[in-house]
């Protein structure tokens, strides 16, 4: 998410029944165990438990195939974080990549630090601005790619990492998002060094390193994306097999919602040294030494966690494909290898075959989804009744920070989210850090955003995924 005024998840806390609740939703106490997360047991972190509680309920399928492609359609023409790339022109102007460059690239107003804590001077900033290369701007024809590595996506042409302040070194305010392999690009520049280019993607507009990408002509590069038959990945990472014959194919990073067209090979002929049957023979993006588009085959293992179509969307299916990132550490905008918060659901929902957009604001105003809105006007019985009507599945969105509604235990909500938070109110009424900073379950009524204000007196948006919009 890049949310540079807001920083993200500005004081996770747990209250132990402290908070006053909503008055349809009893707080019972929470019991708090060794790990000091009130109200969650070792038995709350195995996705059964709470598969279990939804009865037969669990497997119901809330949108079929045809319903989903219609609310990814409704998405891509109407939420305007999303980019249409079929729809792009030929040529981008140079006024237009001016426009979209420094509406992301502007200079930082405020100090930043770096990662041995020192204040960046004004003189790397200046070579920042300089690297974007604006006075080269000209109308210009777009070039395509497809992304072949897991690759980080900057508001600078540059991988210096920065923070607002000098004792932090996990929110990078340089770190835009993350793409994987097989995702379809436009290149609208070049920075001056010529090693950085600034893409558009179908959900974001950022710059990446060029080594990630192949450039292909613009119909084969879009033909890729949806391309069948496919593999889904559906696990939260895999890998493609190891192979000293094509080390570009080998051992290839794939995460979860992640989607690879099978190549047009023969199962009984040896791939990149090794006989197929036990694997998916799958087509991979390479790049070739001059950096243009090859499409090599490579094998996914059988036993991988892959499919052949998304996974039913289903509430167990939701709750399952959650939990295969529990524990992940969390990563700013897809750092450190992993995914932040609006990450974590957009590939949970993309397993399940649902397209929503990057950010957490985005996703939370998104004109395509069905959402309860909430401000400083909306009445504590409001919230409460939206509290109320919580289901599996519903996004619960507070200023920077979105989680997923996965059950409830006595009357209690509890959410999954992927939070670099994590405190509590201790015995004096103050909060102390958990420190959680990962893939974490917590019951949602506690939840603190400051001493004084509980995450539910903060909420944004509730956003039912599995619904026609409002």
């Amino acid at each position: 998410m890049r949310l540079p005024s807001i920083p993200l998840v500005a004081g996770l806390a747990l209250a132990i029944a402290c908070a006053p609740a909503p008055a349809r939703e009893p707080v019972h106490a929470l019991v708090v165990p060794a790990s000091g997360v009130p109200g969650v047991t070792d038995a709350q972190l195995d996705p059964a438990f709470w598969v279990a509680r939804m009865g037969a309920d669990a497997d119901r399928v809330l949108l079929d195939a045809n319903a989903i492609a219609a609310a990814n359609a409704r998405m891509q023409a109407t939420d305007p974080s999303l980019y249409d790339l079929s729809a792009l022109p030929a040529s981008v102007t140079k006024a237009q990549a001016n426009e979209w460059i420094t509406d992301l690239s502007s200079r930082p107003s405020k100090p930043l630090y770096d990662e041995q804590h020192r204040a960046i001077p004004a003189a790397t900033i200046d070579g920042l601005v300089d690297a974007l290369a604006l006075d080269k701007l000209a109308d210009a024809p777009l070039t395509w790619a497809l992304v072949v590595q897991r690759a980080s996506l900057r508001t600078f042409p540059s991988n210096l990492r920065a923070f607002t302040s000098d004792d932090d070194t996990d929110i990078d305010r340089f770190q835009e998002s993350g793409v994987f392999p097989g995702t379809p690009v436009a290149i609208v520049h070049t920075s001056r060094d010529g090693q950085w280019a600034f893409v558009v993607s179908q959900r974001y507009r950022a710059w990446i390193e060029r080594k990630f990408l192949a450039t292909g002509p613009r119909d084969n590069v879009l033909a890729y994306a949806t391309k069948s038959p496919y593999r889904l990945v559906t696990g939260a990472k895999i890998r493609t097999v190891y192979t000293p014959e094509l080390p570009k194919a080998s051992e290839v990073l794939l995460e979860m919602g992640t989607r690879l067209p099978l190549a047009d090979a023969k199962p009984d002929v040896p791939v990149n040294g090794q006989h197929p049957y036990t694997s998916h023979i799958v087509s991979l993006p390479i790049r070739g030494d001059d950096g243009t588009l090859q499409l090599a085959p490579a094998l996914v293992p059988k036993i991988a966690d892959t499919q052949a179509a998304p996974l039913p969307l289903t509430r167990a299916n939701i709750v399952r494909q959650g939990f295969k990132f529990l524990g992940e550490r969390y990563g700013w905008g897809h750092d450190y290898g992993d995914r932040d918060c609006s990450g974590f659901v957009s590939e949970v929902y993309a397993s399940l075959g649902i397209l929503l957009p990057r950010n957490t604001s985005d996703q939370a105003r998104s004109p395509a989804l069905r959402k309860t809105r909430f401000d400083d006007t909306s009445t504590r019985a409001q919230r409460d009744t939206a509290v109320a009507a919580l289901d599996v599945g519903d996004l619960v969105y507070i200023p920077g920070h979105v989680m997923m509604v996965i059950g409830r235990i006595d009357g209690q909500p509890y959410v999954i989210h992927d939070t670099n938070g994590g405190s509590i109110l201790g015995p004096d009424g103050k909060r102390f850090s958990l420190h959680l900073n990962a893939v974490s379950v917590t019951p949602l009524l506690p939840l603190m955003y400051d001493q004084d204000h509980r995450y539910v007196d903060r909420m944004t948006s509730v956003v039912r995924v599995a619904a026609a919009p409002n």
